[in-house]
């Protein structure tokens, strides 16, 4: 299988750190994925929890190696701390073994849209003001992720697909649906305030691309639950790909199919 050439790809919400990061499933995607910008957008690290309990993998080495391979190989790398990983912001403005660290920052696509990057904490209130009460909020999800990683065990067992607790709660919980609503709001101000035709950011862990009036909406999901990321071709396409283990799967099938062959 040949590995895709894209011209951008944007990442947030790996939170290397907690258990239930599928950086397993990034580095995979990372494998077939190539691009010549390659932007990562917020609580790649998760500093919150490293804090309060030290957990650390081969896979969270892997990747950042990797990250430090492409900047080296002349790949253009730029990393916007989020709210997980607001230590770094620190050293907005500096450069890193050729990574360029940025509160945010505009990019152009291939077909001249101005997209406004940022992680998205900066549109959350609890974030901003009740610092302690989205500490415990983070410490809820990861019980939900935990269990939902427990309850797909199972389903794997039965031959049913994956399913995402969190995804579910998103759609069908009021609060959490007026919650996003205001979040993309802020989102919309914002775009117009710094007068581009976009924005790209994370945060909240709901990967789409939406239109909000004339300016378009981008949000990367995370590699905790949904697995998601985007990527721009060199027409300015900009494309939300989900490489969870139904698509590994199916990729290591067809390059079973290829050795046979």
């Amino acid at each position: 299988m040949q590995i895709k050439k894209h011209r951008s790809i944007f990442i947030s919400d790996i939170h290397i750190g907690i258990r239930a990061s599928k950086v397993k499933e990034l580095l995979h995607f990372l494998k077939y994925n190539d691009c010549d910008h390659l932007y990562l957008l917020g609580d790649i690290i998760d500093g919150w929890r490293l804090k309060k309990n030290w957990f650390w993998n081969q896979d969270f080495n892997t990747f950042i190696q990797k990250v430090l391979k492409k900047a080296r190989s002349g790949t253009k790398v730029y990393y916007i701390p989020g709210n997980h990983d607001e230590i770094i912001s620190d050293y907005c403005g500096f450069s890193f073994a050729n990574i360029k660290i940025r509160k945010h920052r505009i990019h152009t696509t291939a077909d001249n849209k101005k997209l406004l990057l940022m992680h998205g904490h900066e549109f959350d209130n609890i974030v901003l003001n009740s610092k302690w009460i989205a500490k415990i909020g983070a410490k809820l999800y990861d019980y939900s992720v935990w269990f939902n990683n427990i309850l797909n065990f199972f389903r794997r067992r039965l031959g049913l697909s994956y399913w995402s607790l969190s995804g579910y709660l998103k759609t069908r919980v009021k609060d959490a649906q007026r919650f996003i609503q205001n979040f993309e709001n802020a989102c919309l101000e914002r775009i117009k305030k710094n007068k581009c035709d976009g924005i790209v950011c994370g945060h909240i862990h709901d990967p789409k691309i939406k239109l909000l009036g004339d300016k378009t909406y981008h949000n990367l999901g995370d590699w905790v639950d949904s697995c998601s990321a985007m990527v721009e071709d060199y027409t300015g396409k900009l494309e939300i790909i989900f490489w969870n283990e139904k698509k590994i799967n199916q990729i290591e099938d067809k390059l079973q199919e290829e050795r046979v062959a």
